[in-house]
């Protein structure tokens, strides 16, 4: 890599690191091909990435940043996932850590809070921003439906009654 080269991948880093919700760093202890494929992909599926940076240039490129506190994290075979969700790459990296040894989670941060490997994984417990978008509809739809349901009741009843009416004097 020439001195351009990295100036651009510190740029892009930077810009990585000021746009995003969370930063989980791992440290590849020899995935395969294959699995660090599968990973990319399941990353991609959730909103988030995962790349592999030097450390020094990632040292350099969160300089300034909310994510500073990472810099102890940098060291030996590391790689970053990231994601505007807080919760989707802690997710996808502690699911897959659970399918191999290969791929262990050294810690994180969420903005300025600095996280340790065991607060990545209770990050990854909670649910992401869809489900509690989709919880909220469903708690702001329930008491309207409730509502319709109630306005409706006094009116059905009084139609049975009036049909009663009708069909008995008609007998």
């Amino acid at each position: 890599m020439d001195r351009s080269q990295k100036a651009d991948s510190v740029a892009s880093l930077n810009a990585t690191f000021n746009e995003v919700g969370v930063v989980v760093v791992t440290r590849n202890l020899g995935l395969s091909v294959a699995q660090s494929t599968e990973l990319r992909s399941k990353m991609r599926e959730a909103g988030a990435t995962y790349k592999v940076a030097k450390n020094r240039l990632a040292k350099r490129a969160i300089v300034d940043t909310d994510y500073a506190g990472i810099d102890d994290f940098l060291t030996g075979p590391t790689a970053l996932a990231t994601s505007v969700d807080p919760v989707a790459a802690a997710k996808v990296v502690i699911d897959f850590a659970k399918t191999t040894d290969k791929l262990e989670v050294v810690g994180g941060s969420m903005g300025s809070q600095v996280l340790d490997a065991d607060g990545v994984k209770a990050l990854a417990s909670m649910p992401s921003l869809d489900e509690l978008r989709a919880k909220l509809v469903g708690l702001v739809n329930a008491p309207a439906t409730k509502i319709a349901q109630l306005s409706t009741a006094p009116a059905a009843k009084l139609a049975r009654v009036f049909g009663a009416y009708a069909a008995k004097d008609a007998a």
